[in-house]
């Protein structure tokens, strides 16, 4: 009765159970989430959009890339739903910290597998239109869950963990095992998987009639078979033959097995006894357990392929009060991985903000690296709050409640605004929202006006700014606005000092200075005015 395969089976998500599901956990301490410190927030379930910011800071592009090989977990709104409390992102940083040992990690990805294939045959079971089919997948589901969550008891037993979540979950789980319900589960499915094992049949095919009975002692012809060519047998050969695998099972193989249960009528009602009494035992906690923490090992998957090319990344401390922002060696996390796929340098930098400093205005050079500080700046900050690792040796951080972004679109015309209009529309709502506690990243602000307009726009922009007190990056090319007042802090893009038209993608704290280095650029591209005057004569 065991199941002949599930490799042509459809794999599905994960699905708690029901019934006996809340009486098998009835017995034992809840244990709620591996993600959250209380119940999984019940908006995650329907979340399906990503927040505003996403696609100014790259962000889409790196929740693409993490989740992109657990589409049938469905991790997307967790990356979605920032957390806004200390010790909630503290509870994800410490069982991060615990998975991060190949001990724990392997024994954790060993039991959600197994609790996954045996959701696999779980599902099978509903699926089969042949009755004792379906009871033996569910006996099989159940066997395997059992066993699935007795070796991951003992596993964690032996660990050394210290988060509280994988503590929470161990000790769930050492009392969901000696609870009643459990013990009943797993007796009961062992014993019918020795009973079923048992059975011994003999089939009878003559033409197109088959005859099933009892096993008689009657001789097994496929080893005299073996036994007749042994003989002929040359050493070590290829096995030629095909190997046939299918969840399923034909109409005949459904008429022998209704005979076999004639057969044998006590055990098949003990199996559909079994069935019936269990419907729904999956336990709900241990399920969702098997869920969440995928969430984990699709970050820590992400960063691997960084790690071996070098990249370090770094647990931030995070404060809710201080606004102070120190970073050494940080880097934007979607470009590094695009730049390690087609192996490139990544280029890192460092950064503080000190009290009362709050605004970096960041000017210099174009494709110096302006745009990409801006987009670092948030994702680290958003990348924190999700209690997960970030680029850089040492972060220290704030934890924002909002976090807007204002990046330079193309004029739409269906909203009959200009572009300067369209973008004071948006500064507007931003600033409508925006609390003391949030952060601002602008790029390229103010750019389709005059330079008296912007630079005076600017400054009443930067102005407001300093008084909601928020942390801010502003990219500009107003040099005006990077010695604004004392909160702001002026960073300027650096170049090659023996070759101005070579950026080093660096950013230094120093006064704005003016300087594009346009004329480098254009001589080392042939197209200043002379290199085309002399080009056209020739």
């Amino acid at each position: 009765m065991a199941p002949d395969s599930v490799q042509s089976g459809r794999a599905s998500e994960p699905r708690p159970g029901d019934g006996t599901t809340r009486r098998a956990a009835a017995d034992v301490t809840r244990f709620h989430s591996i993600l959250f410190e209380g119940p999984s927030p019940r908006a995650l379930d329907t979340a399906g959009e990503e927040p505003a910011f996403f696609r100014d800071l790259n962000l889409d592009q790196i929740v693409d890339a993490i989740t992109a090989g657990w589409r049938d977990y469905n991790l997307a709104p967790f990356f979605r739903a920032p957390l806004h409390e200390l010790s909630a992102i503290a509870y994800r940083q410490e069982v991060m910290r615990d998975l991060e040992s190949p001990a724990s990690a392997e024994a954790v990805r060993l039991f959600t597998r197994r609790i996954r294939d045996s959701q696999r045959y779980l599902n099978l079971s509903g699926d089969s239109p042949f009755k004792h089919h379906g009871e033996g997948w569910f006996l099989a589901s159940a066997l395997l869950y059992c066993e699935a969550v007795e070796q991951v008891t003992q596993d964690l037993a032996q660990l050394p963990l210290t988060s509280r979540g994988l503590l929470a979950f161990r000790q769930y789980l050492s009392e969901y095992v000696a609870s009643v319900s459990f013990r009943t589960l797993s007796d009961e499915a062992k014993g019918l998987g020795v009973e079923l094992s048992a059975i011994r049949y003999t089939i009878v095919i003559n033409g197109s009639r088959v005859t099933v009975r009892d096993y008689d002692e009657e001789a097994d012809y496929s080893a005299a078979v073996e036994k007749t060519f042994e003989k002929f047998r040359l050493g070590a050969v290829k096995d030629y033959r095909v190997e046939f695998k299918r969840a399923g099972m034909n109409h005949v193989e459904a008429q022998v097995l209704e005979r076999v249960a004639r057969l044998n009528p006590d055990t098949f009602r003990a199996l559909e006894e079994f069935c019936a009494e269990h419907a729904g035992y999956p336990d709900e906690a241990i399920i969702t357990f098997c869920h969440e923490v995928q969430f984990y090992f699709a970050y820590l998957g992400y960063l691997e392929p960084l790690r071996r090319a070098g990249l370090r990344f770094c647990y931030p401390q995070l404060s809710d009060r201080r606004k102070e922002v120190s970073v050494q060696d940080a880097f934007d996390l979607a470009l590094a991985a695009k730049l390690v796929r087609e192996q490139g340098t990544v280029v890192p930098n460092s950064f503080f903000l000190r009290d009362p400093e709050r605004i970096f205005v960041v000017s210099g050079p174009n494709q110096g690296g302006k745009t990409t500080f801006a987009r670092m700046f948030g994702q680290l900050h958003y990348l924190a709050s999700l209690g997960c690792l970030v680029p850089g040796t040492e972060t220290r951080l704030f934890l924002f409640d909002r976090l807007f972004t204002h990046f330079e679109r193309e004029e739409d015309i269906t909203n009959l605004r200009g572009k300067l209009e369209d973008d004071l529309v948006r500064i507007r709502q931003i600033l409508e929202r925006a609390t003391s506690n949030s952060i601002v990243v602008l790029n390229e602000i103010l750019a389709s006006t005059t330079l008296r307009d912007a630079i005076y726009l600017g400054k009443r922009l930067i102005g407001r700014i300093s008084q909601l007190d928020l942390l801010c990056v502003c990219v500009t090319f107003l040099d005006e606005l990077a010695s604004f007042n004392e909160k702001t802090v002026s960073l300027v893009g650096t170049v090659d000092p023996g070759n101005p038209a070579v950026r080093t993608y660096r950013l230094e704290r120093r006064p704005a200075d003016g300087l594009a280095y346009a004329l480098a650029i254009a001589e080392k591209h042939r197209v200043t005015y002379a290199q085309l005057k002399e080009r056209i004569k020739a």
